[in-house]
């Protein structure tokens, strides 16, 4: 078990004091050690809403985090494309991509583990070099080896992997394209949700077009620049035009109940880490986005299927 300590320099709620020091901890995680008797104040217990003096001592005990028993499991596979190297798979809704304390069965890595060898880099995200959202649909690359592993990491950082979405957003956009440049980082309220206010921000560049719109609602074509945790999601929840179904960064009151927000990872396009050959992939949403796109009266016609694909 961890042991951590700071003194604190202003008069602040214990709990909020520790989330702003323990970045890794929401608040929540953070009242649970509080209940669980693992923070001291001047070597007592406290509650977690008590008020902190300046000068005064906070002992927290960390839990040893528990070990992930990684579990192949027989989950059938959309798979898009796969060589020795790589594999490309077009995820369903509902699928955590890999394996977490509380979460360890029915990921994308356990259904991996079962189908084919994968990278061991990250020993608890085998095969794992970019994430798709739990409910967020489409194209994610996976590793087979390190080498691969470890160039397709490169080539992320350096923007070599094109990677396109559609989301259907709530409102209709002002302006038809557009690049949104907001830093995120964590969202200093709750660190489990990230924030363009945060003041510990990273670059974030997210490109978007509108495809179609009505009053209520836009189908947005969205092109990634960066990678930031919940970027899309955080971006356009900041324009005033959040994903339909996000309940995280949307509207808790809208009219159309989306099972989680209305995002897919439609295109891929890079250059294969090993062989060098040019890739690219195009997948289309799946049945319930379309029917949760036809409740928003925005269709989705032929002329738009090229218009996505180019």
């Amino acid at each position: 078990m961890a042991e951590l300590k700071y003194i604190s320099d202003k008069k602040i709620r214990c709990d909020v004091f520790l989330s702003e020091k323990i970045s890794n901890l929401s608040r929540t995680s953070i009242q649970k050690l509080i209940k669980g008797k693992l923070v001291f104040v001047n070597g007592k217990n406290i509650k977690p809403n008590v008020i902190l003096e300046i000068g005064d001592e906070i002992t927290v005990s960390i839990p040893d985090k528990k070990e992930i028993t990684l579990v192949a499991e027989d989950i059938d596979l959309d798979i898009v494309y796969e060589d020795d190297y790589i594999i490309i798979i077009n995820k369903p809704r509902n699928m955590v991509v890999h394996p977490a304390v509380g979460n360890e069965k029915h990921t994308l890595v356990n259904a991996l583990l079962n189908h084919c060898k994968l990278s061991m880099i990250n020993s608890e995200r085998p095969g794992i070099v970019h994430r798709l959202d739990k409910d967020t649909t489409g194209l994610i690359i996976c590793a087979k080896d390190d080498e691969t592993h470890l160039k397709l990491v490169e080539m992320f950082a350096n923007r070599e992997i094109n990677k396109k979405y559609l989301a259907i957003c709530n409102g209709s956009f002002s302006k038809e394209n557009g690049l949104i440049d907001k830093p995120i980082g964590r969202d200093e309220k709750d660190r489990k949700k990230m924030s363009v206010k945060s003041k510990s921000g990273k670059a974030a560049i997210t490109e978007y077009n509108v495809l179609i719109s009505n009053l209520k609602y836009s189908l947005v074509d969205v092109t990634l620049h960066t990678g930031r945790t919940h970027q899309i999601r955080v971006h356009f929840s900041s324009l005033n035009h959040p994903i339909v179904g996000d309940e995280t960064y949307g509207n808790k009151n809208e009219k159309i109940k989306a099972n989680g927000q209305m995002l897919h990872s439609y295109y891929l396009e890079f250059s294969h880490p090993i062989t060098k050959e040019n890739l690219s992939f195009t997948v289309l949403p799946d049945e319930y986005f379309f029917s949760i796109l036809n409740k928003t009266g925005l269709e989705f016609n032929k002329e738009l299927l090229c218009k996505v694909k180019d």
